[in-house]
């Protein structure tokens, strides 16, 4: 469990089978399929897609408190602001995700 702030908003993350089904439920798509696009971020920074990050960052959060969680659309509207230039909110989504679904793969983030 990772906690990041997006705004005035302190967030908690969960990487657990049940953000994957969140966001394939919500978004018709893989969440780790989309997650391993995001890792050419190092070589190529213009492949970043900010709406697939925060769909990601939707899905973890709602891993960790289903019952009482908005959908993507109400979450997204309530958020004030965002600071994509902020590598450690990146970073700890990435290693939220990274630990809670890669767990056997350890080097996996530089390969």
């Amino acid at each position: 469990m990772k906690e990041i702030q997006i705004g005035e908003k302190q967030i908690r993350l969960r990487a657990t089978p049940l953000a994957l089904l969140f966001y394939k439920q919500e978004f018709n798509a893989d969440l780790i399929g989309n997650l391993v696009k995001m890792q050419s971020l190092e070589q190529n920074p213009d492949t970043f897609d900010s709406v697939i990050f925060l769909q990601i960052i939707w899905a973890l959060a709602k891993a960790d408190d289903p019952k009482k969680f908005p959908s993507f659309v109400t979450w997204v509207s309530e958020l004030s602001d965002i600071d994509f230039s902020d590598q450690t909110l990146s970073m700890s989504v990435m290693e939220e995700a990274i630990n809670g679904f890669f767990r056997g793969q350890k080097g996996w983030k530089n390969k």
